[in-house]
């Protein structure tokens, strides 16, 4: 009786291959224990700003609810390393290079990875005739790592990122709700850490407050992603070059000793950005900016926004006379944010230039 779902599995799975996928699952929709995860997340108000997450009732736990019919999900993950780990540590390194989380550097993954999910779907449909389907990716109520770990996609680390053997965890994942009965994957067990604490001794901030646990109001990708207000003062030191979202707990990952380098040209660095210096990308007008994060994930962060991480950057960066000129620049921005976040790094560095001289 089962046999034809297997083999429609498999089939999918080829597919899925030739796409370019690095893997392809199907997990079932039982996400009990995930709902309890979660729900403790919401209840300890880690998750911030992020009121989006508490938002759709127990549409985020049973996929049946947000897709009338789903009854299995097909997961999809995608590698999206675009450089060698040494390169990314040497631009953490360097106090006057800007760093961006390395997902972001290329092309926005969320219109590729559901674009070629749409074409998995399609490519089934002209086999078997029309089904329910809908496709996501990072677009709606979905658990997805929870999903993934189901499928067999992967497993969890201690800084909440999922882990698969062979690559590591830098990578995407994109999922299809169906109402095909495909037969599941044996999920993973949730973690292969062991006695490693390297992400949470990593952390700047000190956001993974336990093993598997993320207060996200402290973790730098809230900070200078999802937050819309000040950055809280006593954390900007610790943000150091990081301006949009961190990679500190992936770079230490015994498991990405074995990552991958993507082979989608869209997810490779554009515009420099990948080198770029935190007094040039400050220097952008807000057009300029425009049209560099034309197609990026960066843009849904907003000029101001941009300026504002910048700015903490340039006030952790060693005092200079370019630094200093570059902020002062920008001490009379229209903006309330960006001048109160110029003023703090203006400060800072008159405080350590006070204090060298008065040792020497």
């Amino acid at each position: 009786m089962n046999a034809p779902w297997t083999a429609l599995k498999q089939q999918i799975q080829t597919w899925g291959k030739a796409l370019s996928f690095d893997a392809i699952g199907i997990a079932s929709i039982d996400l009990n224990a995930a709902s309890a995860r979660f729900k403790r997340f919401l209840a300890a108000g880690w998750h911030g700003q992020m009121d989006y997450l508490a938002k759709h009732g127990e549409k985020r736990f049973r996929p049946e609810l947000l897709v009338p019919g789903t009854v299995s999900v097909i997961c999809a993950r995608l590698n999206y390393l675009p450089e060698p780990l040494q390169a990314m540590r040497q631009a953490l390194g360097d106090p006057n290079r800007a760093y961006l989380s390395r997902y972001a550097l290329g092309r926005d993954y969320h219109k590729l990875i559901k674009r070629r999910l749409l074409v998995l779907a399609r490519k089934l449909e002209e086999r078997i005739g029309p089904f329910g389907y809908r496709v996501f990716c990072d677009s709606a109520p979905v658990l997805e790592k929870p999903l993934a770990q189901q499928a067999g996609l992967g497993f969890y680390g201690k800084h909440t990122n999922l882990i698969a053997f062979q690559q590591g965890s830098f990578f995407f994942l994109g999922e299809i709700y169906t109402d095909l009965p495909l037969p599941p994957d044996p999920p993973l067990p949730k973690s292969y850490c062991g006695s490693c604490r390297a992400c949470l001794e990593v952390c700047p901030t000190q956001a993974i407050v336990a093993p598997y646990q993320l207060d996200a109001r402290r973790c730098i990708s809230y900070l200078t992603i999802e937050l819309h207000g000040p950055i809280p003062e006593e954390l900007r030191p610790k943000i150091g070059n990081r301006v949009f979202g961190c990679d500190d707990c992936q770079l230490v990952c015994p498991w990405n000793r074995k990552a991958q380098l993507t082979k989608e040209p869209d997810f490779l660095p554009r515009h420099g950005l990948e080198k770029a210096s935190l007094v040039e990308l400050f220097a952008w007008s807000e057009a300029e900016f425009l049209a560099k994060t034309e197609g990026s994930a960066i843009r849904r962060l907003g000029y101001e926004r941009w300026l504002r991480n910048l700015a903490v950057g340039l006030g952790n960066a060693p005092p200079s006379l370019k630094v200093l000129s570059a902020l002062k620049a920008r001490l009379n921005h229209p903006s309330a944010l960006v001048r109160e976040h110029v003023s703090w790094a203006l400060a800072k560095h008159t405080a350590q230039l006070k204090t060298s001289a008065t040792a020497t």
